[in-house]
């Protein structure tokens, strides 16, 4: 099927199965040429696709190409690939964000900073990354919790470019950070204080080698109450993350030598070094 007929009294059903088929050998298409391929206007075209990528049948790409979202491509494939952290964020997040009633993120290194993705308590959709949404890495435990396990050399970077303190209780030593860094490393925690009773708690996200590829963080709004609780829905889908990333039969390396069930909840004299 070719050109721009608009093919009047064709279904729903027709036009949403006409633009999935142009993705059966795993191309990326722009817009205009999914209507193009598909047979239908632009406007027909930017509506159900945009349908379709909210619910995650398709995806867009860094250049916005779309393309076959992992679940259709899992369907009748047996594609043993596991899936990326672009592709699994979202539904962690809003996991996360139901479960603790808090504001979640998930960031990746990005040069020296952190781009990031979060999802709000409530109906309100995961936030997309977007230019836009980048924050410094020495000061947030997002940052933290992916430094600590990324080259000495990104750390010595993170440092020369200056520990400017974008709060009372950012650490501005270099030493004190790197110690921080070493407390996260142990702990696999980072916490990081905003005010004088709430905090950002983070924990790293590894990939198939073992490599940090992500973290993942909670706001908490009472240190005294909230602290072990955000601690534990944390741990759970950090490592249960790894573990999708690391794929099939292939156990995540970093996991601690313990039932997997169990989440990894550091000692309380643990938790208040990584405040430092």
């Amino acid at each position: 099927m070719a050109g721009n007929s608009t093919e009047s009294g064709r279904s729903v059903t027709s036009k949403i199965t006409s633009i999935l088929m142009t993705f059966t050998e795993g191309s990326e298409h722009s817009l205009t040429e999914i209507a193009r391929l598909a047979g239908l206007p632009l406007s027909t075209a930017h509506r159900l696709t945009s349908e379709l990528a909210s619910r995650r049948l398709l995806e867009r790409t860094e250049d916005g190409l779309y393309r076959a979202g992992l679940p259709l491509r899992m369907i009748g494939t047996g594609d043993p690939c596991p899936p990326s952290v672009a592709e699994r964020a979202p539904c962690v997040l809003e996991d996360l964000a139901e479960a603790t009633r808090s504001r979640a993120r998930l960031g990746v290194l990005h040069e020296l900073d952190v781009a990031y993705i979060e999802k709000q308590p409530g109906h309100r959709p995961v936030s997309g990354f977007t230019p836009a949404a980048v924050l410094p890495a020495h000061p947030t435990a997002l940052g933290r919790a992916l430094l600590a396990f990324s080259p000495t050399s990104t750390v010595e970077m993170t440092i020369m470019r200056g520990l400017r303190p974008y709060t009372p209780h950012t650490v501005t030593s270099p030493d004190r950070f790197r110690r921080a860094l070493a407390t996260t490393r142990l702990t696999r925690v980072a916490v990081t204080r905003c005010e004088p009773n709430t905090a950002e708690v983070a924990m790293p996200v590894f990939g198939p080698g073992g490599e940090v590829v992500a973290a993942l963080e909670l706001a908490v709004h009472d240190l005294g109450t909230e602290l072990q609780p955000v601690m534990v829905a944390l741990s759970i889908a950090a490592r249960s993350l790894s573990r999708e990333l690391a794929g099939p039969a292939r156990p995540t390396p970093t996991a601690p030598h313990r039932s997997s069930l169990q989440p990894v909840v550091p000692r309380r004299p643990a938790v208040l070094a990584a405040r430092d």
